[in-house]
């Protein structure tokens, strides 16, 4: 399967195995702070002091070995080596989490008593003060930077008072500058590591977000891939220059469309709704498709031609997206089944019927010969009831030829239609009057065209028929002509039952009727909108219906104008 989504999802796939395999070096640190123990987390935060005075004392006793002399300095050596083993043998995950902050402050005075003790030669130590100064400042607690201040006030009063000096006796330095820069570097410290961890905490939901959308991506892309392996139709998505994007496995297997997908859809890929036209290379489904036209249950044939299916083709179109230009989805519905049955049925109709007018000729020419000759005139009326009768059954059979054949033979000749709907509404009159319905013409005079006038006549019969059919007594049918600009405009008018949009849209299917003539049993055999279509059709016309439920239909056809 194609699908350029996928690979997009595969490739989000990979970044994040890369990023899980190659974390950052923070991301290993964290990791590696996070399995210690708290004791053994104290002590890693020690160690930048324990080292840094490891290399004091290597430098002092190289460079100054009479340092050493010094008690307090000594003092000072012993109290940094008795702060190391306080973090390591104090178990700080038995009591409250801070009272760590007495290393760092302890820290601060062992640095004073080590600055001091060492004179102009070491008061250099003062800039180690900044080790536990950040390791306070650098804790979520607001007051961890006030201690952190204190520690350095610490560092120098403490000292001076050890060696009964004034704290300001010393330098402006170490008595009021260190101090207000500690306190700078104190509060920068917080600020900038609550900063890094309010951010690093937003990352972690982005992450935790993102492998969220990424699960729910593969998920879904994982049951697209199961339905579109499951479905019997072919589906094939193309871009906007019509190139495959997505094709499923019905429509990759599918033989007879082998040839629909290839790298030059050409014609001869698929034939017309006659299965012999090839279908020309602008007009195919991907061509169309891709120029943005939108399309439902087409038909077209495809395979060799003692193999060919039928598909019914539609298109849908998409926009673009999240990056992605737009394209299309085209659906190939194997339809060959239904189609052939379609046909059968016909054929089965037309053999039927055209076995049943040859007796029914029959039977009228006998009964025209009865009729015609004496002595029977004590049944005469029975024998115009069979005559009528034959002919409307003849009139049926004729109905079931024609929509079967979906064709009708026209005799045009010049014709009034004001007057032949005139005369098919006088006609109609006393069948609307028994009723208790009102039958009215509002017509034109004249209205010339060129047409079949049996065959219009037949329309206008079926459509006051129907009108009269399903109209409550007190109705109101009104049958008019009109010449527009679009042609000569027929329409029938009634205030019956009226149709829901499903029975419109299925009215001139042949043999349909609606829920309620069924339920009333109204009489019909679902033929007359059908045969008026066929023959509107045939004089190149169109008919329609427009209906509401309990309020009416109007039917209207429109004859080109000759």
């Amino acid at each position: 399967m194609v699908i350029g989504e996928k690979q997009g999802t595969a490739s989000a796939v990979n970044h994040e195995r890369r990023a899980q395999v190659q974390p950052v070096v923070s991301d290993r640190l964290d990791g590696l702070l996070a399995g210690l123990s708290p004791r053994m987390r104290v002590a890693a935060s020690q160690s930048p002091v324990t080292l840094a005075m490891v290399l004091v004392v290597v430098a002092t006793a190289v460079f100054s070995p009479e340092t050493f002399n010094s008690k307090l300095f000594m003092a000072a050596l012993l109290f940094h080596l008795a702060i190391a083993a306080l973090c390591v043998a104090t178990p700080w995950a038995r009591i409250p989490a801070a009272t760590f902050a007495v290393i760092p402050l302890m820290d601060c005075i062992a640095i004073g008593l080590t600055r001091q003790a060492g004179g102009p030669t070491l008061s250099v130590l003062s800039v180690m003060l900044v080790f536990p100064v950040i390791w306070l400042s650098a804790q979520v607690r607001p007051y961890m930077p006030v201690l952190a201040i204190a520690g350095t006030v610490l560092s120098i009063v403490v000292p001076a008072a050890v060696q009964g000096s004034s704290p300001a006796g010393g330098s402006m330095i170490r008595t009021l500058i260190l101090p207000l820069v500690m306190s700078v570097i104190a509060v920068t410290a917080h600020v900038v590591a609550n900063t890094i961890r309010r951010h690093r905490v937003r990352l972690v939901e982005n992450e935790q977000d993102l492998a969220r959308t990424l699960a729910e991506s593969v998920r879904r892309q994982a049951l697209l891939d199961a339905v579109l392996k499951a479905v019997g139709v072919g589906v094939w998505v193309v871009d906007t220059r019509g190139h495959t994007v997505l094709a499923n496995r019905a429509m990759r297997t599918d033989p007879a469309l082998g040839g629909v997908m290839g790298p030059a859809e050409g014609p001869g890929a698929l034939m017309l709704a006659d299965r012999c036209t090839p279908v020309p290379s602008g007009l195919l489904p991907a061509a169309r498709a891709a120029a943005g036209d939108a399309f439902t249950d087409e038909l077209y044939w495809a395979g060799p031609a003692d193999r060919q299916r039928a598909y019914s083709v539609s298109s849908h179109g998409f926009p673009p997206a999240g990056g992605q230009e737009g394209g299309a989805v085209i659906t190939f519905v194997d339809v060959t089944t239904l189609v052939s049955a379609l046909a059968a049925k016909d054929d089965f109709v037309a053999t039927v019927s055209h076995e049943l007018r040859t007796p029914l000729t029959s039977i009228l020419g006998y009964l025209e010969l009865v009729l015609d000759e004496p002595g029977h005139e004590d049944i005469r009326e029975e024998l115009l009831v069979v005559r009528r009768n034959s002919e409307h059954l003849l009139s049926l059979v004729n109905d079931l030829i024609a929509v079967a054949s979906e064709r009708m033979d026209l005799s045009l000749e010049e014709t009034d239609l004001a007057r032949l709907l005139a005369l098919e509404v006088d006609a109609a009159l006393p069948k609307a009057a028994g009723n208790g319905l009102q039958l009215v013409l509002d017509v034109e005079q004249p209205l010339p065209a060129r047409v079949d006038p049996e065959r219009i006549g037949q329309v206008v019969r079926n459509l006051l028929s129907n009108a009269i059919k399903y109209s409550p007594s007190g109705g109101l049918i009104t049958a008019g002509a009109v010449r527009t600009d679009a042609g000569l405009v027929c329409s029938v008018t009634d205030t019956g039952v009226g149709m829901t949009q499903e029975e419109q849209e299925q009215a001139f299917t042949k043999f349909f009727r609606s829920a309620r003539s069924r339920e009333t049993a109204i009489p019909g055999a679902g033929l007359g909108l059908p045969v008026s279509k066929t023959i509107v059709e045939g004089h190149g016309g169109s008919i329609s219906l427009d209906s509401e439920p309990g309020v009416g239909t109007t039917a209207t056809f429109i004859l080109p104008l000759r």
